[in-house]
């Protein structure tokens, strides 16, 4: 059951390997209900319950997601970690399917489950053959309302979770410098708040805690079901009814309000040094606006800007760090644009041996000044445009691309509608564009940067200034 809080180089491939494919596969595919005959149809039940099918027609096969309005942003001060908690428990069976009963059927079905928590979304799917979608429909409408907890399930879960916070942060100190980059990025949002939470926090995590956030956010009106694969949209809404439909909306929708950074006014610095440290990175992350919060085209500004700084072997950070001064071995840049709130934006680059960080950083930051100050060819940026869209496309043709793109625009505020004119918004961005928002976005002030470095270089730097 992961969550979705990769750092620096592994958020590029995992942008890649899932929502960055299906921007473009479920653009091509039609939104509207007015539209149905194109391959999705997009609706909602008498409780609120959002509904988007996408026809596949490739396999007899479904996938089969349930998207829930609630993330690790969503935790209540001083509880961080508990919608990621909750995402364990939810396994934990109800009265009418005990411990197991769920996951086994899948199992036994030939089929594929699991689940994952976000900042702003929390998700479980299954992927099985389509004869057996209502099944799962009555499993997973069932426990999102007779969820049962004991302290004696939700004891050893969190010692679970606990441990699984020792695994791949404590002992990981790549994932500590994230961790403590975002919370420089954000110190007023909770953005800041690493998603598996804090570790002193999740110690009090309770059964009263999981079940409260799970009133509150585990309701139809709340959810949004994606079904993608070998189904028409008849079929899906009546197995929907049949279902979902009989659990009741409640007048009490819970209000996702939560605080905004101030205008950033200082360049922040996190170093770490670790003796566990064997290649030293370096990573810079700027506060951006998102798809949501940001104006018409400014995130597909943004988008083809990082795909064109850093998008691969051809791109200008790569170029310039790699190829030209021989200062990295690795380079790029990620734009994280789902999102409900104000985002980041990354740049990040490995040091070659030999070089310092604060010299790759040196030539980080003049590398964006020059690209800032001049403007893309007109050639360079069709090209770029070209092949983000190309890599959407191909990178993974697949239904859960398909069902995790409409899911994850729809829980961070964007509509089905906005998935089919991805494409044309990001055709639309122009060079004068992409240089203006470097110029405007990449201000160092926006950014916080990290170091992170073994124990020895860190020595040897002190004892040389």
């Amino acid at each position: 059951m992961p969550m979705t809080q990769p750092g620096a180089e592994a958020i590029a491939a995992d942008h890649a390997a899932s929502s960055a494919a299906a921007k473009t596969d479920a653009a091509r595919a039609g939104t509207a209900k007015s539209e149905s005959a194109a391959g999705v149809v997009h609706s909602r039940l008498a409780n609120g319950m959002e509904i988007v099918v996408i026809a596949d027609r490739r396999a007899p096969v479904v996938t089969h997601m349930v998207w829930y309005r609630n993330g690790s942003a969503d935790d209540p001060r001083g509880k961080s970690g508990i919608a990621h908690f909750l995402e364990h428990l939810m396994f934990k069976g109800t009265h009418a399917h005990p411990q197991g009963e769920f996951s086994n059927l899948v199992s036994d079905l030939g089929g594929q489950e699991n689940a994952f928590t976000s900042y702003d979304y929390t998700a479980y799917f299954q992927r099985i053959g389509k004869e057996h979608l209502g099944t799962l429909m009555e499993f997973e409408a069932d426990r999102m309302t007779n969820l049962v907890l004991s302290d004696e399930v939700v004891g050893p879960e969190r010692e679970v979770v606990l441990e699984e916070r020792r695994m791949r942060t404590e002992n990981d100190p790549s994932a500590q410098l994230d961790e403590a980059v975002q919370a420089a990025l954000f110190p007023h949002h909770p953005y800041g708040t690493p998603i598996i939470g804090w570790g002193h926090e999740i110690e009090t995590l309770g059964r009263e805690d999981a079940l409260h956030y799970y009133h509150r956010f585990y309701t139809p009106e709340n959810a949004i079901l994606i079904v993608a694969g070998d189904v028409d949209f008849e079929t899906v809404r009546a197995l929907a009814e049949r279902t979902y439909g009989r659990i009741p909306a409640r007048d009490d929708a819970p209000s996702r309000k939560r605080p905004r950074e101030p205008e950033p006014r200082a360049h922040r610095l996190v170093t770490l040094a670790d003796e566990k440290v064997e290649q030293p990175t370096h990573e810079r992350v700027f506060l951006v606006p998102s798809y949501t919060t940001g104006a018409p085209g400014q995130a597909e500004t943004l988008e083809v800007l990082a795909h064109v700084l850093g998008g691969g072997p051809s791109s200008v950070l790569y170029d310039s760090l790699v190829v030209e001064q021989k200062l990295a071995v690795n380079a790029g840049a990620y734009y994280m644009g789902s999102a409900l709130d104000d985002t980041r934006f990354w740049v990040f680059a490995t040091p070659a041996p030999g070089v310092s960080l604060q010299r790759l950083d040196d030539a980080i930051e003049a590398t964006l000044d020059k690209f800032a100050a001049a403007e893309i060819a007109e050639a360079d940026l069709k090209r770029a445009k070209n092949r983000l869209v190309a890599d959407a496309v191909y990178a993974q043709d697949s239904q859960v691309s398909l069902a995790r793109w409409y899911g994850e625009s729809l829980a961070t505020g964007l509509a089905v509608e906005d998935v089919a004119a991805w494409p044309d918004r990001i055709d639309a961005v122009s060079a004068a564009d992409i240089a203006a928002a470097a110029r405007k976005w990449l201000q160092k002030r926006r950014a916080v940067t990290g170091f992170l470095e073994s124990e020895d270089e860190a020595e040897d730097a002190e004892l040389a200034a």
